[in-house]
């Protein structure tokens, strides 16, 4: 597995498991070396592979290779047990020749690098003063004797270093240092200083601060980021830059595939410390750790350069980070630039040509290669669809070298990519021209661009005929003029032809949704047919029951339809005629919920007086759950104005349906209530437009926006349905002066993912299409275009004269159109012509002598067997 895919983390640590199992050491010091070299290795992988190395080194230059091991230990991560384990391996060289400056070496290294470990901190200190104290011994004199001034010297020395030892740990925030304290009050016997009671007191209260922290991570379980984050936030504030540092180890050991964490470690490290070899060991294991993140091997070159680390060595780095297996075709281009730019900063360009000004020119065109065909052949796309890199080196070459040949050179090749359609690109050549090229070469481009651009051609004209109003001749001037206004002709024939396409795939997708919905119609209707059957059938059974049986008197039932409707008046007639009523139900629990839900049938329907329009608004998009609307609304509305009346409707269940009409004493108080159109009511944003009559004003639109083009506003589609309308705006006011930003919502108040954007200008709005389209906001790449909703749909008017003889009368529907179960009822024999026009045999239209004798207005009436006489001839 390892030789297909030598990154395998998890194969690497089966290997050295069975290995070790097998008592393969060879091979297990080979495993273990080759799988450091690739990644850093956690502390428990390092704890066991320098225990196995320790029993095997008993010559001393074997302990010299352990000694090696273990310096590359404490580099990967900063572990309390590595280090004591390395200061306490190390004690056992003290018969050597500088052993014991070399012991205190480690420790001192040690307590530098964990020291400050709140709960691990101790066991190190602990250690250190060990060691202090079993030299102390070695250097007691012998009972009885009298020790030497030499040797005297030693003692007091040696003293002096156990109390520095203890004090420097009293000072320092640490687990148990009570404990500490005592110790050192027992071994000291001079009392302790007023100073070193001080700063231990100091500690104290430091470590009151930490503990909440400390606890957290204690009960925390892994990786404990959020409380690791806390931690860090808390020590940043207090300023330390070694405890800063410190917690920053400490969370980055348990989360060392964080690629921010290391981000932000290594932001820290390179603004506040600069310290060198700090700083670069930092950005080499975020790198080894998350080698895949492109930002952190682009803070690493950087931070290179800025420490003046040697060409050779940010070059082999730079080719590291391309082997590093990046997961987008775009993170390429991004490590590409990051190495041009430094390539760049080496250059002197006050000389004509240098050593540093080819290597540039070679890395461009090598770049150039790499995203062509490593990139191109493993992504299938070269991540940088707009060249930007080409782009850079015509930039080189022509500010930096005055050499416009090349760059005019570059750009050719950057338009023969597909960019030749965009109007942005062709500006950004126009502009390299008009500040290091000639009017001729501009005026070449321009021409090139209406011809070309297919996205922005208005732009690209009105750029051509500024440049000819400012510098042209007036022949200049008719031919621009003329190939803008060509040119624009065959747009607007092109974009008319594909909205006529466009509204035809919509009518056709309308035709199909109608279908379905027909189906489904008749699909319900037949249910409900073969239900009624069925229902028939038994009461037919129960009508032969009641005829051989007791009579009883059936209550009268409500047919479905509007609670004031014909069918209804005719027999609420009925029953006062015959006088019958139903058996009254008991007032059982069952039947108090319906009671409730019919109580509203009672109450009359007030119909609306269209002669107070003036004074009221239609108030919709409701939620049906609303209780008491009248309430709701009157609070709502009484802001605007003394409300007069409030009728909501409701549906013959008595259900409130969603929708009412707000009645005002003043005109005043009505226009105001217009304001609270869009205001979110429980969770649905209410709907308020004027009362308008529909029958009598047709072509009324509540709609408040413009349907036409807008060249100052934005229209902006693919937005993460979670951008906030403050955070579409940051993004938009770096290209102008932001009146106004819409998102677009459902009727429930969902965001869609698209926006409109008023700029003050055409202009500021022109710009910010070039630099927006196909900007990414959230991980969503976003389209930008000038608004121009395309034209609205209008039903077809009926042609006078037309009108059939039967012909059905136009039927008038809602705002939402026809609704499923509004079927039409008429046979479809009256639907068809019924005097269908005769052909002769000549081709002359011949009048039967029905129409001849009838007047259309006055249909021949058919008696029930003319119907049967006509069916069954059908």
């Amino acid at each position: 597995k390892l030789s297909i895919n030598a990154f395998d983390y998890n194969c690497h640590l089966d290997l050295i498991k069975l290995l070790r199992q097998e008592g393969e050491l060879v091979k297990l010091r080979r495993a273990r070396q080759k799988m450091s070299e690739l990644f850093p290795l956690t502390e428990e992988i390092w704890l066991d592979w320098l225990k196995d190395e320790i029993k095997m080194a008993s010559e001393s230059s074997e302990r010299e290779k352990v000694y090696e091991l273990f310096e590359r230990a404490v580099k990967d991560y900063i572990c309390p047990e590595i280090w004591l384990e390395y200061a306490q391996y190390s004690i056992g060289g003290i018969g050597q020749e500088g052993g014991i400056e070399k012991v205190r070496s480690i420790f001192e290294r040690a307590l530098t690098a964990v020291g400050l470990h709140v709960t691990k901190g101790t066991a190190l200190w602990e250690a250190y003063r060990e060691f202090e104290n079993a030299i102390l011994e070695t250097a007691q004199p012998a009972p009885g004797s009298v020790p030497s001034p030499e040797q005297q010297q030693m003692l007091c020395s040696q003293l002096e270093k156990i109390h520095t030892l203890f004090r420097r740990q009293l000072g320092i925030p640490l687990l148990d240092m009570e404990a500490s304290y005592a110790e050192y009050e027992e071994w000291s016997e001079d009392p302790i200083p007023e100073t070193v009671i001080k700063t231990y007191k100091k500690a104290l209260q430091q470590l009151e601060k930490c503990k909440p922290y400390e606890e957290a991570l204690l009960g925390a379980e892994t990786p404990k980021l959020a409380e690791y984050q806390a931690y860090i936030d808390f020590e940043m504030k207090a300023g330390d830059p070694a405890r800063i540092q410190l917690i920053y180890e400490r969370a980055l050991a348990e989360n060392c595939l964080v690629p921010d964490l290391w981000a932000r470690y290594n932001q820290y490290l390179d603004r506040q410390l600069r310290v060198k070899e700090l700083v670069l060991s930092a950005h080499d294991r975020a790198v080894r750790n998350c080698p895949w993140t492109v930002g952190l091997w682009i803070r690493y070159l950087l931070a290179m350069e800025r420490h003046r680390v040697d060409h050779g060595t940010i070059s082999e780095m730079f080719e590291k980070a391309l082997n590093a297996g990046f997961i987008q075709a775009t993170d390429y281009v991004e490590i590409w630039q990051a190495y041009l730019d430094y390539l760049r900063r080496r250059v002197d360009f006050t000389q004509d040509s240098s050593k540093e000004l080819e290597e540039l020119r070679s890395a461009f065109a090598r770049a150039v290669e790499y995203l062509k065909q490593e990139v191109e052949e493993r992504f299938s796309e070269s991540g940088d669809p707009s060249c930007t890199i080409m782009q850079n080196w015509a930039r080189v070459e022509a500010r930096l070298c005055n050499n416009m040949q090349k760059a005019r050179e570059l750009w050719d090749n950057i338009m023969t990519k597909g960019n030749a359609k965009y109007a942005n690109m062709w500006l950004e050549y126009y502009n390299l021209e008009r500040a290091h090229g000639d009017t001729q070469h501009c005026r070449k481009a321009l021409h090139r661009a209406v011809q070309c651009t297919s996205d922005y051609p208005e732009h690209v004209c009105e750029v051509l005929l500024t440049l000819e109003r400012i510098e042209g001749t007036l022949e200049d001037w008719d031919a621009a003029v003329q190939k803008t206004e060509n040119r624009l002709a065959r747009v607007n024939e092109q974009r008319a032809k594909a909205a006529e396409k466009e509204a035809a795939l919509a009518k056709q997708e309308e035709e199909k949704a109608e279908q379905r919905k027909q189906a489904r119609a008749e699909k319900k209707a037949f249910k409900k047919a073969k239900k009624n059957r069925i229902g028939d059938k038994r009461k037919a059974d129960d009508d032969d029951e009641g005829e051989w049986g007791q009579e009883e008197e059936q209550p009268s039932k409500r047919h479905k339809g509007d609670g004031d409707g014909v069918l209804e008046e005719h027999m609420e007639v009925e029953t006062g005629l015959f006088g019958r009523s139903g058996p009254e139900k008991p007032d059982h629990p069952a039947n108090q919920k319906e009671k409730a839900s019919t109580s509203r049938k009672d109450i009359p329907k007030v119909l609306h007086d269209s002669s107070k329009d003036n004074v009221t608004v239609f108030v919709s998009n409701l939620s049906y759950n609303m209780a008491d609307p009248e309430v709701k609304l009157k609070e709502l509305f009484e802001s605007c104005g003394e409300v007069a009346e409030i009728r909501p409707v409701f549906s013959n269940k008595g259900t409130f349906r969603g929708y009412c009409y707000v009645e005002f004493k003043e005109e005043k108080a009505a226009l105001q209530a217009l304001g609270l159109d869009r205001k979110v009511v429980e969770g649905r944003p209410m709907f308020v437009s004027p009362c308008v009559d529909k029958n009598k004003n047709p072509d009324f639109k509540v709609f408040r926006y413009s349907t036409t083009l807008e060249k100052h506003k934005l229209f902006i589609s693919g937005l993460p349905f979670s951008c906030t309308k403050e955070e579409l705006e940051d993004v938009c006011k770096a290209h102008g002066n932001v009146k106004d930003i819409r998102l677009v919502t459902n009727r429930a108040g969902k965001p869609k993912g698209l926006a409109y954007v008023e700029y003050e200008n055409e202009a500021q709005a022109s710009q910010a299409v070039l630099k927006m389209d196909g900007l990414t906001v959230k991980e969503h790449v976003i389209k930008v275009a000038i608004s121009n909703p395309p034209l609205r749909k209008l039903p077809d008017k009926p042609e006078a004269g037309r009108a059939s003889q039967f012909a059905v009368p136009r039927q008038v529907y809602g705002a939402r159109g026809k609704g499923r179960t509004q079927l039409s009822m008429m046979p479809r024999a009256l639907q068809r012509q019924s005097n269908p026009v005769a052909k002769a045999e000549n081709g002359m239209v011949q009048n039967s002598p029905a129409t001849s004798s009838e007047s259309p207005e006055a249909p021949k009436k058919m008696s029930n067997a003319d119907f049967a006489k006509m069916l069954l001839k059908k």
